[in-house]
């Protein structure tokens, strides 16, 4: 029943890698909601503190959120369903149930490409969103989105004035608009394709959500297209997320002088695939969707992409001498104030120069996964910490005392 399904996914305490664990020991959530004590602590890879979580026999949550589902018209997908994407299903810590408003593609069957970008973007990033959004989906690709401000949002735009199928991954409830402004913005999304959320019905668009959902759209997707991004970017968290889950990244390069396309820029020189149109994209997909992709033929009459307001340069200055020897900067330090206490638990936790798996600072923290993958992700766009390889972590800062 569906109620067990809410249950043991917003059970709270329990981390994520431990809910996967317990439904695949026990089969399904029901049979995890009648278990015993002893039974419970008999799953495999899941600590007893955890186990013992799923002693909480409270259903009213899941009552009342079944409920306000059935209010709204929204449905739920669990990760058992036949019809939960595979490739969502595949990823690290793929959310156990999906709440859904509209007409859920075949994702396994598409081309769909995640268009990611600055919140604060240009007219330029605006444009190219917009334009990529539209090409995309006249070649017969999906477009999957965080429906955020900014580039986001024209992506949308674009897709949906090409008749194309949007899918909108929010950071909240569905019945929770966000931005405020975008409320058309969802209803013609939900209209014409899909709205998605892990979050129930009800939920606030928490800071904290938006770097998790956005392995969901990664997840969801074949391939990540960056429009436009600074150095200290989100967008830039979801292509290293896409490039983790085995996805191919693309980026639309901007000049060279421009601070809101230096990720994009460096994400190119890193090896990322050009976009300069949306066939750029998909003709790499055309042998694995051969029925389904298309160029779209003559492109529009665009208008010319706005150009950016430059920043005078600033004045010269005399090179200072080398040093003898290079050293690297001594790590900065920042005030605990801003930070929240799972940022200041997880910078106590972390080393400088030795990096540590995700796991272990699970681990030694006692934050739930979901959660210590927010905070890295946030402290990464601050530039607090550092990816390395294989899921680990070194932090670029000290905490002030």
């Amino acid at each position: 029943m569906l109620k067990y399904w809410v249950w043991l996914a917003e059970l709270p305490g329990l981390k994520g890698p431990a809910r996967l664990a317990l439904l695949r020991h026990f089969g399904s959530p029901e049979e995890l909601f009648f278990a015993d004590r002893e039974e419970l602590l008999l799953a495999e890879d899941v600590p007893p503190a955890q186990a013992e979580l799923a002693l909480n026999r409270d259903l009213s949550a899941a009552d009342r959120i079944l409920a306000e589902c059935q209010r709204l018209g929204q449905r739920i997908l669990t990760i058992q369903d036949a019809e939960y994407p595979q490739r969502l299903r595949n990823i690290f810590d793929p959310p156990l149930v999906l709440y859904v408003k509209g007409r859920m593609p075949a994702m396994d069957e598409e081309a769909a490409v995640a268009v990611v970008g600055t919140r604060e973007c240009t007219p330029y990033g605006t444009a190219c969103g917009e334009r990529l959004g539209q090409e995309l989906a006249a070649s017969g690709g999906v477009v999957v989105t965080g429906l955020a401000r900014g580039v986001d949002s024209a992506a949308a735009r674009g897709a949906l004035r090409a008749g194309g199928t949007v899918v909108g991954v929010t950071g909240g409830g569905l019945d929770v608009v966000y931005p405020p402004e975008n409320g058309n913005l969802y209803a013609d999304v939900a209209a014409a394709g899909v709205l998605l959320s892990e979050y129930p019905p009800g939920s606030p668009p928490d800071k904290s959500h938006f770097p998790v959902r956005n392995r969901i759209m990664s997840g969801l997707s074949v391939a990540a297209l960056v429009v436009e991004a600074p150095k200290q970017s989100g967008a830039l968290i979801t292509a290293r997320l896409a490039l983790e889950q085995g996805r191919e990244v693309y980026a639309v390069p901007g000049p060279i002088d421009a601070p809101d396309s230096a990720g994009c820029n460096r994400l190119i020189r890193d090896g990322a695939g050009l976009a300069a149109e949306g066939w750029d994209i998909l003709r790499d997909f055309q042998e694995r969707f051969p029925e389904k992709l298309r160029p779209a033929g003559k492109r529009p009459d665009w208008t010319p992409l706005p150009t950016r307001r430059r920043a005078a340069p600033e004045p010269r200055q005399k090179p200072e001498a080398a040093p003898e020897e290079t050293r690297l900067p001594a790590p900065r330090a920042v005030s605990r104030s801003g930070l929240t206490d799972d940022q200041i638990a997880l910078l106590r936790a972390l080393e400088a120069e030795n990096p540590i798996q995700v796991d272990d600072l699970i681990q030694a923290t006692g934050i739930p996964a979901r959660r210590v993958s927010s905070a890295l992700t946030m402290l990464e766009i601050d530039g607090m910490v550092h990816p390395h390889s294989g899921k680990r972590y070194t932090r670029t800062v000290t905490l002030a005392e």
